[in-house]
């Protein structure tokens, strides 16, 4: 039997998604909960191979709703939580922002109350090194975990928030915490909406792919997986209190991107269609993950291979990514749970 629960909020988007995935098959003797909301992110059938696994559990439910939250966790009694449930699309906050900050500040605070109450060993708080702000397109320079918050988003602001409140908890109440800030993550099972696979699904249909402004912002790439074996050893190792960045130390332009997307699928560029720029658009994000590689960090793909395989899996896997596009995946859970 599994001594030992470990709660995923958000297991049912893509960095959660792949993190319940890597722990279900590396501790088979802990107990994965996956408590997800299902909102529009939030996809079941990523999980058909593994929903039978014995130490594999979903919960439905979303982290605003107190009373059943608090419910689940006194029945459950978990000793550890991973927490990435939030509304992550910056186009989305900009669009309505509201739904953001009651998502991302007041379902953390519901969590770390209940954590606090339970008295849960760890809480990870799953963050981004939007929070930070941006750097210059030509600036040498690193976010580092002594950064100032300066977010440009409604979406890393609210973000920001949760972190601040997080920290808060640790100082006053004694809340067993770590906070990990991760660069632009990528691989499988990521929502269509996003920039990679935007590019490489509609590039595999001979659609348009739009690059806002003049795609000169650059992001730092970190793959999926070596998101998780970082949260994993933030989780077992981490100092309690500590921030950590997560960085994959493969800066490109957004435009480079999609051309080598482009290139790989032997496509032609024609494809491209500038679009007008987001608003408040960071021109350049870059993390320095020394504190991570000094607990004994260090990522596996660069950028070459990381895109490489990802772009196979987008071709492997072309029933997945159309029954997300045609929202056939939102019926899954109904049909699985014989609602």
């Amino acid at each position: 039997m599994p001594t030992t629960k470990l709660l995923i909020t958000g297991g049912s988007g893509f960095i959660g998604g792949n993190f319940v995935h890597y722990m279900i098959n590396k501790y088979p003797k802990y107990a994965i909960y996956n408590l997800d909301a299902l909102t529009y992110a939030g996809d079941l059938t990523k999980h058909k191979d593994i929903e039978k696994k014995e130490n594999y559990n979903f919960i439905k439910a979303n982290v605003l709703d107190r009373q059943e939250i608090f419910a689940i966790f006194e029945k459950e009694k978990f000793d550890y939580v991973v927490h990435f449930a939030a509304e992550s699309h910056v186009d989305r906050s900009i669009t309505d922002p509201e739904i953001f900050i009651h998502t991302n500040v007041l379902g953390t605070q519901v969590l770390v109350d209940v954590t606090k109450k339970t008295r849960v060993k760890k809480f990870i708080q799953i963050s981004t090194d939007e929070v930070y702000g941006e750097l210059g397109l030509d600036s040498s320079s690193f976010f580092t975990e002594d950064n100032p918050l300066q977010p440009n988003s409604p979406y890393s602001a609210s973000k920001a928030s949760a972190d601040l409140l997080v920290r808060a908890y640790h100082q006053t109440y004694g809340l067993p915490m770590n906070i990990i800030r991760c660069s632009n993550n990528y691989g499988p099972y990521q929502f269509p909406e996003k920039l990679i696979p935007l590019t490489i699904t509609r590039a595999m249909n001979n659609q348009k792919i739009p690059v806002y402004g003049d795609g000169k912002n650059i992001r730092d790439w970190l793959h999926v997986l070596d998101h998780c074996a970082a949260i994993e050893l933030v989780l077992h190792k981490g100092k309690n209190g500590e921030v950590y960045n997560v960085g994959g130390h493969n800066e490109r332009t957004n435009l480079e991107v999609v051309k080598t997307i482009i290139h790989t699928l032997g496509k032609s560029e024609d494809l491209i269609e500038f679009v007008t720029d987001r608003l408040g658009h960071d021109k350049r994000y870059a993390i320095d993950p020394t504190k991570l590689e000094n607990l004994g960090w260090k990522p596996t793909y660069n950028f070459e291979t990381g895109i490489a395989q990802t772009i196979q899996w987008y071709l492997d896997n072309k029933d997945w990514w159309e029954q997300i596009i045609s929202g056939e995946y939102q019926d899954y859970f109904e049909k699985q749970y014989k609602l």
